[in-house]
């Protein structure tokens, strides 16, 4: 669920696989995983268009050899027997569904709050990619933009884009309510809730309207004012 709060654990158990690398491909009509992080000493440079609405994501690197840097080589398409690595399976997927052959491929973005914390950022489009040069090495940069769809088979339209909560509120925010609900003190099943609802007004770019509850608390408060 969009906007849920997981230990890593909880993350992996929620989609039935380990995630133990940061990008993980599947073809439509099931979806891949994608986790990113913006905290300073994050390994790749991912980041957000201003409205969260579209995401631009660092390809990954090389492994670590003896006697390799992956931070000095091009990351790669290929692996040295001629398979795509996690960089090529999306690229390559891009590269067809731009000519119009297959349909977007569609990933679940989990963006790291703290170590061992991570968000919800929902589903998201992989709409192409592009190479960069970055210190004397070429490097993927993906584009994805928020999907129409706010689960998997849901109809599109469900959802308004505006309601996105801002990564640098959600961080706040669980900083400042200590990681566990704010009415129980539950430490599990949590989620960002707008205080003042989102259907009603209440704003997604303060930390003042933002909080967290349990699955419980948020479930039986719906959209009502409190």
């Amino acid at each position: 669920m969009k906007d849920e709060i997981l230990n890593y654990v909880e993350m992996c158990t929620r989609e039935h696989r380990s995630l133990q690398r940061g990008m993980n491909f599947e073809k439509p009509p099931g979806y891949g995983i994608i986790l990113m992080s913006r905290r300073p000493n994050a390994p790749y440079q991912d980041d957000f268009s201003s409205d969260e609405d579209e995401l631009f994501y660092e390809g990954h690197d090389a492994p670590r050899q003896p006697g390799l840097d992956p931070k000095l080589v091009d990351q790669p398409r290929r692996t040295k027997y001629g398979k795509p690595t996690q960089n090529g399976l999306f690229a390559d997927w891009a590269d067809h569904s731009n000519e119009g052959s297959v349909e977007r491929a569609i990933v679940r973005v989990y963006e790291k709050l703290i170590p061992g914390i991570w968000s919800d950022k929902g589903l998201f489009d992989l709409l192409g990619y592009r190479l960069e040069t970055s210190s004397g090495r070429r490097v993927f940069k993906f584009h994805f933009r928020q999907s129409n769809q706010t689960e998997i088979g849901t109809m599109p339209g469900q959802q308004s884009l505006g309601r996105q909560i801002p990564s640098w509120v959600k961080q706040e925010v669980y900083r400042r309510d200590g990681g566990c609900c704010v009415l129980c003190g539950e430490k599990t099943q949590l989620h960002f809730d707008h205080d003042f609802p989102y259907s009603k007004g209440g704003a997604s770019v303060t930390p003042q309207n933002v909080r967290i509850l349990c699955a419980r608390h948020n479930l039986e408060k719906s959209d009502k004012i409190e």
